[in-house]
């Protein structure tokens, strides 16, 4: 052996330089990130309440952090085929999901989903909360919503409430409803909001949760009457119209929501990056103007807090589905 030559430690030393030179360019590229482009999936059509909001983020996001951040549209399954895809993406920060309430009623309506909303994504931000309104027919005789209670329960099994779908958040709003005033009134699925507002304004049905953007223009033309909004503040949009909890439902914040989450795994760095980003484009006027003319309400959360809601969410509607007793295999 050649004196003073210690290969033990030469090797030590050079593994812990190549480990150092691992977390530095690591570090050099977190703190780079995005370097390229981002995809933000939703899980729906283009044109709907959830893709509209993603666009505004979207845009937003390609602004504040000076990489494109394009949305891609992969419906399907409730938006299962898009959450399954995001959850399989590696977890680098370049696909995001762009996630709703549905998502969480999904983890319950259907028997075999492929992903855990809770344990397979990190969650970066909740963007935005969109009002149900309850609407009835005019020729209903009621103007509050106790007064449709009370009506209802004089009438057994005579109403009827309509919904987008079964399984959707309107629906389950709808039995919601029913499980916190013990009415007994029928369920009737449309394939979307648009015919079941038809049916609504046509008398076939005689109330529904609608989202606000759809239900509201025809509030202002008078074809159908507001009761009530289902978030717990009212809407900017709807000033005038009460909210559930001052018509007496305390516990009845049904609102569909939109934020974004990522792959489990992805860096807290690169969380933390998307959500600071997101915080910021929330305080901005004109997001604020579109967010309006939606009918919908910007949300702030941390990475942390936004977990803890969907993991609330998804507790939250598994009973309510199951007394619906709606299931998609």
């Amino acid at each position: 052996m050649i004196p003073g030559h210690k290969p033990g430690l030469r090797r030590l030393a050079a593994t812990l330089l190549t480990a150092a030179a691992g977390v530095f360019a690591s570090g050099v590229a977190l703190a780079a990130y995005p370097d390229k482009p981002v995809r933000i999936v939703v899980g729906f059509s283009a044109g709907g309440t959830t893709d509209v909001i993603a666009r505004i983020m979207a845009k937003e996001l390609t602004e504040s952090l000076g990489q494109s951040f394009v949305v891609e549209n992969k419906p399907g399954a409730g938006s299962n085929i898009a959450t399954d895809q995001v959850q399989r993406a590696a977890p680098d920060g370049y696909t995001l999901l762009f996630v709703a309430v549905t998502s969480a009623i999904n983890q319950t309506l259907y028997k075999n989903v492929n992903f855990d909303l809770t344990r397979d994504f990190a969650p970066v931000a909740l963007g935005a909360k969109v009002p149900n309104i309850l609407v009835v027919n005019p020729q209903v005789p009621v103007k509050t919503v106790q007064e449709l209670v009370d009506y209802a329960k004089k009438n057994p099994g005579k109403l009827a409430f309509a919904s987008s779908g079964s399984g959707t958040s309107i629906h389950m709003a709808g039995e919601l409803f029913k499980m916190q005033t013990g009415i007994d009134v029928l369920h009737v699925p449309y394939k979307g909001s648009a015919p079941a507002i038809t049916d609504l304004i046509g008398g076939q049905v005689q109330f529904m949760f609608d989202n606000m953007p759809s239900a509201w223009p025809h509030v202002q033309s008078g074809k159908l009457r507001a009761l009530a909004v289902t978030t717990t503040e009212r809407s900017k949009s709807a000033p005038d119209v009460p909210t559930m909890k001052e018509a007496g439902f305390a516990n009845f914040d049904v609102s569909s929501w939109f934020g974004l989450i990522a792959p489990a795994g992805t860096p807290p760095e690169v969380i933390n990056k998307l959500n600071a980003a997101m915080v910021k484009a929330l305080d901005k006027p004109e997001v604020q103007r579109s967010f309006e003319q939606l009918g919908a309400v910007g949300v702030k959360t941390t990475p942390a807090e936004f977990g803890q809601f969907i993991k609330s969410e998804v507790e939250g509607w598994a009973p309510v589905v199951k007394a619906s007793g709606a299931k998609v295999d």
